[in-house]
């Protein structure tokens, strides 16, 4: 006992101490990190700023000095060094695009492009050729080969777009030139309702045409740069390609001459026209395969209606979209292709009260048609009443 009470005498003061130090250590060391707090704080904030000094987005009012004002005012500096654009005078530009106005104009771009860009390397140095037209196509893999003989007769010069209606894509890979097209899938729908959502005039802008085309051409007969030179020459700002004669024809319009390059004008049955310068006798092409100028597109796109998918009714009303129309509206003969009328959208409709798909398909279509007419003459007539009205 004597022992261990020597033992635990001995250790009092040694404890004592040790608990006096540490409390002194501590007491430095919190005041040491209180007094380096605020050089740290701003090491840590000025680290993080330096990843945003390629762009500084930070705003910071400042007031110009006014005309009697002598005082000079410097511009707030960004962090790497640079005056920052930033004063009380907020941006407002009116003649920006729409919801674009609190944009600097240099910063804007209203328009794109559907170029294939890379996931690496520097941005101008991506594109190695900017095609100067774009064939879109709507299709269903089940003609795959009618497609691939069509794109072959397209050259470089052309952006290669295919709209699939039946969900299958990665399919077409088995041609090389589907590795570098461009791929958009939604099933059951035509290609006015993808014209409609993907080729908004500010997106397809950098073309000068704009080739819409159905499935089911054939093209034997068919070269796309001698067309584009055609409809230079003639100066066809909405157009197609002639129609074999010796197939099923609605309209004489569209039927192939022997004998010319280009022709804008026909006659029709008796009562069909009633002006020799109005569809169907001028100024028409068929919806099948038309070919669209960047200008007359830009018009063409807002004539589409969101819910009128099936585009009767359009080919009557594209005069509207140029003038005189009579004139920049034809059908070119010597680039002519065959329409092979293969009904695979049609069947991609449902069977209902006993009528089969592209029944249902066709009397939809018919439908639209009215519809489009009646919607079109309704509008016209009342902009024209509402322009009297106000000039009185």
């Amino acid at each position: 006992m004597g022992i261990l009470t020597r033992s635990t005498v001995c250790r009092k003061p040694n404890e004592s101490m040790r608990l006096i130090v540490t409390t002194f250590v501590g007491i430095v060391f919190g005041f040491l990190v209180g007094v380096s707090f605020p050089t740290l704080s701003l090491t840590k904030l000025n680290l993080s700023n330096s990843l945003l000094t390629t762009i500084d987005f930070a705003y910071t009012d400042y007031k110009k000095p006014g005309p009697s004002s002598s005082a000079q005012v410097s511009p707030p500096i960004g962090n790497n060094g640079n005056s920052v654009n930033a004063t009380s005078e907020k941006i407002w530009v009116p003649s920006n695009p729409r919801g674009a106005e609190r944009l600097p104009p240099g910063i804007v771009r209203a328009e794109t492009d559907l170029y294939l860009r890379r996931l690496w390397g520097k941005p101008s140095e991506d594109l190695t050729s900017t095609p100067k037209y774009l064939v879109a196509f709507t299709v269903g893999y089940d003609q795959r080969q009618n497609i691939d003989a069509a794109v072959k007769k397209f050259s470089g010069n052309f952006t290669i777009l295919l709209f699939h209606y039946d969900g299958k894509t990665t399919e077409w890979d088995e041609f090389e030139w589907s590795k570098q097209a461009i791929h958009v899938s939604v099933r059951r729908q035509t290609k006015w309702w993808y014209a409609k959502r993907f080729l908004h005039p500010d997106i397809v802008a950098p073309y000068d045409y704009i080739f819409i085309w159905d499935e089911d051409l054939g093209v034997e007969h068919f070269d796309a740069e001698e067309y584009i030179k055609l409809v230079r020459k003639h100066g066809l700002e909405i157009s197609q390609p002639g129609l074999e004669p010796n197939r099923g024809l609605t309209w004489q319009m569209t039927k192939r001459r022997g004998d010319r390059e280009v022709h804008k004008e026909t006659q029709e049955k008796p009562g069909w026209c009633n002006h020799p310068h109005l569809p169907p006798c001028a100024a028409f092409v068929e919806i099948m395969a038309p070919v669209f100028s960047r200008d007359a597109w830009r018009c063409v796109w807002y004539m589409i209606q969101n819910d009128l998918v099936h585009g009767w009714g359009l080919d009557f009303a594209l005069r509207k979209c140029v003038e005189p129309a009579h004139e920049k509206i034809g059908v070119v003969d010597s680039q002519w292709i065959v329409h092979r009328s293969v009904p695979s959208l049609g069947n991609q409709g449902e069977a209902q009260q006993g009528k089969a798909p592209w029944q249902g398909v066709r009397d939809r279509c018919k439908k639209e048609w009215t519809i489009f007419q009646t919607r079109f003459s309704r509008a016209e007539r009342d902009y024209f009443k509402a322009i009297n009205s106000t000039s009185h």
